[in-house]
């Protein structure tokens, strides 16, 4: 089996508790995304009184928000397996062809990236997901003929972070698609307060909040860096952090007050001071900092985007007046910027 597929089970274990990643593991565990939370639990409820499988589930937005956790969570709460895959291990057809064949009864698939699969493969899932059926064709030429194999009813759950790059046929096939926002600071306090509670981390509410606000908007993030404080504090305090030692450890990270980091910091230094604050493509400025553009757009963009640093126009990227007011640049008035 590909090491970017795997089986798991509903069932909690020892392992899945002390899981890394310190996903929740039921709906009512899940903080914050309120609105996705109440339909999620109508559909769960749906599904479960008809005795039903879950209905092909896609969620979408920026990396980190917790697509995969929502996935184990939709499996744990319809009390199935769950196999995680992604587009690497299904570049074939019969690749996937022999994933479909496996699942039990209600079993969810998990396809991670989902927008990457070729077409021969989303040719293979289309009857899959909309009749429980796998079109083998046998033979070459007029001999050729195909066998439709039943498969048992079972549910899709899709993530993407490039909803736009999903195709329509492949997103129509989804009954329930969802978006995944950036979390509130009230959510990420708690999020990173529970993640310090089971990584056993003293804590004081002055630390909780200064890795919360310094986070994103992405509780991956929050817990990434509660980590990385938590080693500070054991190394270079006396192992309790607080708001001083969180600040000082997210210093050193080059993490800043609004949590842009060094490559954040970077793209809009790029485009203020060697392109005049913009407009400038997207190409240029990864080749300009070293960076795949795809990482740029997926991973950083966004949240600048969030934060309103900058925007997008059909001549590129541009950096506004509050990306020059965080570094600290003066804005230039608009008969400098045309001497520019």
């Amino acid at each position: 089996m590909s090491e970017t597929t795997r089986v798991v089970s509903a069932k909690p274990s020892t392992d899945d508790m002390t899981d890394p990643a310190l996903r929740p593991r039921t709906l009512a565990e899940v903080i914050g995304q309120g609105r996705l939370k109440e339909n999620l639990s109508i559909l769960i409820g749906a599904a479960r009184e008809r005795g039903d499988p879950l209905d092909h589930v896609m969620f979408y937005g920026p990396p980190g928000l917790g697509k995969t956790t929502l996935a184990h969570v939709l499996a744990r709460e319809m009390g199935v397996n769950i196999r995680i895959t992604s587009w690497p291990a299904i570049e074939r057809a019969g690749d996937l062809a022999a994933i479909l064949t496996n699942l039990k009864a209600s079993d969810v698939l998990f396809i991670d990236e989902i927008h990457r699969l070729g077409r021969a493969v989303e040719e293979v899932l289309y009857p899959a997901m909309e009749d429980f059926a796998l079109d083998i064709v046998l033979g070459k030429g007029p001999s050729a003929h195909t066998l439709r194999l039943r498969l048992q009813r079972f549910t899709v759950v899709g993530a993407t972070t490039r909803l736009a790059l999903v195709s329509a046929p492949l997103r129509a096939r989804f009954g329930a698609v969802y978006r995944l926002d950036y979390y509130d600071l009230p959510a990420l306090v708690e999020i990173s307060r529970r993640g310090a509670e089971r990584l056993a981390v003293p804590i004081d509410e002055g630390g909780v909040h200064e890795i919360a606000r310094r986070s994103r908007g992405t509780p991956r993030v929050a817990l990434r860096l509660l980590k990385r404080v938590r080693d500070y504090a054991q190394v270079r305090a006396d192992g309790v952090v607080t708001e001083a030692v969180a600040a000082r450890a997210l210093e050193i990270l080059n993490v800043d007050g609004l949590g842009l980091d060094d490559i954040d910091r970077r793209v809009l230094q790029t485009i203020i001071e060697k392109y005049s604050g913009g407009p400038v493509g997207l190409a240029t400025i990864a080749a300009s900092i070293s960076e795949e553009p795809e990482t740029i757009m997926d991973v950083y963009e966004p949240y600048l985007l969030q934060l309103g640093f900058l925007d997008r126009t059909p001549q590129g990227r541009v950096a506004t007046r509050r990306a020059y007011e965080h570094l600290s640049i003066p804005y230039p008035e608009e008969g400098q910027a045309k001497l520019l």
